[in-house]
């Protein structure tokens, strides 16, 4: 049955939807961030993996790495807080896993 003629909006949203486009620009958002928050060391040593139930996981490239990021955890939460107010981070989990 036809439609009709759509908002250019609600097409652009559908496509955007059906592309995967908005989760790839977020992906990127949460990857600028963590670069911003965990600092240029951490962020070449360490890649935001996914979001899952409002807990932001992240791969490190060694367990030390994690460890020492577990002790900064709260002050990293409140970095990547300010710089995305839109997302609901929350918490980290910081696993061990290839980096590059």
């Amino acid at each position: 049955m036809p439609r009709g003629p759509q908002p250019m909006s609600t097409v652009l949203a559908e496509l955007m939807a059906r592309r995967g486009f908005a989760r790839i620009r977020s992906m990127t958002a949460l990857e600028a961030a963590w670069a911003e928050a965990a600092g240029e060391f951490i962020a070449r040593h360490s890649r935001v993996a996914a979001v899952r139930r409002g807990k932001l996981e992240i791969l490190v490239a060694s367990s030390t790495l994690a460890q020492e990021l577990t002790f900064r955890k709260p002050s990293l939460l409140d970095s990547l807080r300010n710089s995305l107010p839109d997302e609901t981070i929350g918490d980290l989990r910081f696993r061990v896993g290839p980096v590059q």
